[in-house]
């Protein structure tokens, strides 16, 4: 992978700098950045604002990446859009060695979209890292990075400090960055970037805090006091566990400093408590199915594990989870299987259709270093390991009252599931 924004500059120029169009909330982190954009816009869109949102990867259609107002663009618009933009991708690919990434055209596609929309404002997820992303040709107004960890190490630096140092990339002059609770390690190199260029920083636990959760029906109560001072009581979140809510209040605080123009503005409780109400996030600890209960959860390293661990142990009561797990073979699977050796009684092994799964008797192998052997079943193919789960959950005489199948280790694994369990309501 080549990490060059030349090429996607010199695209989005032929197209006439779309990304100048509309204002943007630009959000990056380890752990949490499609959940925190995906609140983000639908806070926004609830306050009668046209939005557009930009995330990666998809779970089902490459058309969810591309959403205005909360809908992902129509194929045929999707289709257009492509063969607008292709002979001037061409263009770029002739006039430099490396050719555009998938990346870099489908974030020219999504700017050009909600240009056309036109949108008044557009979530965008970095895809990679932050400073040398695609997507950080925006100068977004107001940055957000969720909680830092280790992941992607190969191309984002060894320690958490270089990894938080090249994230801290999508803050600009005169911009505001709100991030989430940070390790000491993580949380140096993002004030060192604020003063480097000017720009604002509103941290939480400073300036905004989770200050009371409680587990609702589907999801959560929460009361947030955010950068404004403004305290939001009894706002009812659609999504479990509590990295939810601390991702829910970094994009309150984010749409308070949108709104307020760059100061933190109190918003009416009403609309906020609607735009919570209304958010979603598929994949995430997404029940789809009862009797028993089928979770997905695409968390894939240790830090996603332990937040999605923490999650299930808080909110669930399963009498016995078997876990279905599909790793990618450059992810840490013996640290995420660590954390799920206390919840889960059975593990049954397999992996995704994505070219760089771990296979599955590779990583049946280390599964049964971590667990007793006999605790681990190896099902290559998903739809059979979804199938053997269920069965090995039923055989529980409790089943249809306690028993749960977990279904994580990797967004495609999740994504693949999807199709297998979710009608297409289409």
């Amino acid at each position: 992978m080549h990490f060059d924004l030349d090429k996607v500059k010199r695209l989005l120029e032929l197209l006439g700098d779309p990304q100048r169009s509309f204002r943007a909330v630009h959000v990056t982190g380890t752990n949490g950045k499609t959940s925190t954009a995906r609140i983000t816009e639908s806070l926004i869109r609830a306050h009668g604002l046209r939005t557009g949102r930009y995330t990666s990867p998809h779970l089902d259609s490459v058309r969810e990446r591309i959403t205005i107002d909360g809908e992902p663009i129509g194929e045929a618009a999707f289709t257009a859009l492509y063969e607008e933009i292709r002979p001037y991708a061409a263009i770029v690919d002739a006039e430099f060695d490396e050719p555009l990434t998938f990346f870099d055209v489908t974030t020219a596609m999504a700017f050009a979209a909600f240009a056309d929309a036109p949108v008044d404002v557009a979530v965008v997820e970095v895809g990679l890292g932050g400073e040398t992303d695609s997507t950080n040709v925006l100068g977004a107004e107001v940055a957000v990075i969720t909680p830092i960890g280790l992941d992607h190490t190969q191309w984002l630096g060894e320690t958490v400090s270089e990894i938080a140092q090249m994230k801290s990339g999508i803050v600009h002059k005169g911009s505001t960055l709100v991030t989430s609770e940070q390790d000491p390690e993580a949380m140096i190199p993002l004030v060192e970037r604020c003063h480097a260029v000017g720009a604002s920083l509103i941290a939480e636990g400073r300036r905004f805090t989770v200050d009371e959760r409680r587990v609702a029906v589907g999801g959560q109560q929460l009361t947030i006091t955010a950068p404004s001072g403004a305290t939001y009581d009894e706002i009812y979140l659609p999504l479990h566990g509590a990295y939810q809510a601390h991702n829910a209040a970094a994009a309150l605080a984010a749409v308070e400093v949108l709104l307020g123009a760059g100061e933190p503005k109190a918003l009416n409780g009403e609309v906020v408590g609607e735009g919570f109400a209304k958010a979603t996030s598929p994949g995430r600890l997404e029940r789809v199915r009862s009797a028993p209960t089928v979770l997905l959860d695409a968390a894939h390293n240790p830090s996603g594990m332990t937040a999605a661990v923490a999650a299930i142990e808080e909110e669930f009561a399963f009498s016995r989870l078997i876990g279905v797990v599909g790793v990618f073979g450059d992810k840490d699977a013996a640290g995420m299987l660590r954390l799920l050796r206390p919840i889960c009684d059975r593990l049954v092994v397999t992996q995704s259709s994505a070219e760089r799964a771990r296979p599955a008797a590779e990583l049946g192998a280390l599964a049964r270093q971590i667990f007793e052997p006999e605790q681990v079943t190896i099902e290559p193919r998903l739809a059979d390991a979804i199938e053997t789960a269920v069965r090995i959950a039923e055989e529980d005489e409790d089943a249809f009252g306690g028993a749960g199948v977990l279904i994580t280790g990797s967004v495609y694994t999740v994504a693949d599931a999807r199709k297998l369990l979710v009608r297409d309501e289409r």
